[in-house]
């Protein structure tokens, strides 16, 4: 159940604030139980990268299965950084080559900003192949945020994204289509998601694929579906991980843009996301704005402490099922050694033994 701080990482100390048990490891070692080791692929850019730790350190750390997890967060060449976070990397973070040799019993890969139009143009493309390829031998399941959903579907499955030519960003509603699947098992049938991007893969190719959607939304569309084999590879197209002020971060962060003058146009509210209060009140505050962008004077402060009381958390609980419906059956199927990503027993094909499987690998098509 709760994680181990096994390094100095600022990170755990920010939980234990939050009242989030993480345990030394002298505690952790003399406690009787299985330790896990969840490795963290964390492409975030550098404002985002140790919030977005947080995040998936929370969904882990409040997971159920009487178990310890040892994160192991490292990042991948190709990613633009600031000396500032190049220093914390190289302090926090492990390389890649240490991952591979001691091997992880599951592994996230976060969404990250891109700078071209075509995934394979951008400079961590071949980068973040090599992780896939390594992972498809050697970890039991991977889960995928946002860009690295798209990514892995277009690595794997030929796919590309497809630009929907305006920001998709809110709170919507989901359903669950497949309640049968043991990773959306005794959770609510509807819930909400957080989403943020500009691009989507539809669940028409999904399917065509071989891909199983089990969570989506009529109108944000597909948000989890898993690889053939039904557990091997698990694609987010939404963010459950999201802390409930990381859309107003994003909101106020398109604001600052406007007013700088690298946006023409004031961006739109997150759908579902503000309540009328504070509609009213950033209404009042756009308009002060846009006299400051006219008269060349800085932005007035964005009203954060104000907005904040009124925000709403309306996915955590789902998000922190499903991983932990996720790691338990990571944790039934894999090796006590994490070199090995499964038992003896268990078919890399068909891991949760539902009697569906297929190669996830069948059909990779190499990147470019």
């Amino acid at each position: 159940m709760p994680l181990v701080a096994h390094t100095p990482l600022p990170t755990f100390d920010r939980l234990r604030e939050e009242g989030q048990e993480v345990l030394t490891v002298e505690r952790a070692a003399h406690q009787d139980i299985r330790e896990m080791h969840i490795g963290l692929l964390n492409m975030m850019p550098d404002s985002a990268l140790a919030a977005t730790e947080r995040q998936f350190y929370r969904l882990v750390g409040t997971a159920n299965p009487i178990v310890q997890f040892h994160m192991h967060p490292f990042t991948i060449e190709g990613l633009p950084r600031s000396a500032e976070a190049r220093d914390y990397i190289d302090r926090h973070y492990e390389s890649f080559e240490k991952i591979k040799q001691a091997g992880q019993d599951g592994l996230l890969i976060s969404g990250a900003n891109v700078t071209h139009p075509k995934l394979t143009e951008e400079a961590f493309w071949e980068p973040l192949t090599e992780v896939f390829d390594w992972a498809r031998d050697h970890v039991a399941s991977i889960l995928c945020s946002c860009l690295a959903t798209h990514a892995l579907i277009q690595y794997c499955y030929g796919i590309e994204r497809t630009h929907r030519g305006a920001k998709r960003w809110g709170v919507y509603s989901h359903r669950v289509v497949d309640p049968h699947h043991p990773l959306v098992a005794n959770i609510n049938t509807r819930f909400d998601v957080p989403h943020s991007r500009f691009n989507e893969v539809f669940r028409e190719d999904m399917e065509r694929v071989g891909l199983k959607v089990l969570v989506e939304s009529e109108d944000a569309g597909v948000h989890l579906a898993v690889s053939p084999d039904r557990f091997r590879i698990v694609f987010f197209q939404g963010h459950p991980e999201y802390d409930v002020i990381s859309l107003m971060k994003e909101y106020k962060r398109e604001v600052m843009r406007y007013h700088r003058g690298e946006a023409d146009d004031y961006p739109p509210f997150p759908e579902h996301y503000f309540s009328l209060e504070v509609t009213g009140l950033l209404n009042e505050y756009g308009r002060r704005l846009r006299s400051a962008r006219r008269a060349g004077q800085p932005a007035p402060e964005f009203p954060e402490a104000a907005i904040i009381s009124h925000l709403d958390n309306t996915w955590r609980d789902t998000a922190k099922a499903v991983f932990n419906n996720w790691l338990g059956k990571i944790y039934q199927i894999t090796d006590q050694d994490r070199r090995k990503p499964f038992m003896d027993h268990v078919d890399p094909n068909d891991p949760l033994g539902l009697g569906r499987g297929t190669d996830w690998a069948d059909g990779i098509v190499p990147g470019d």
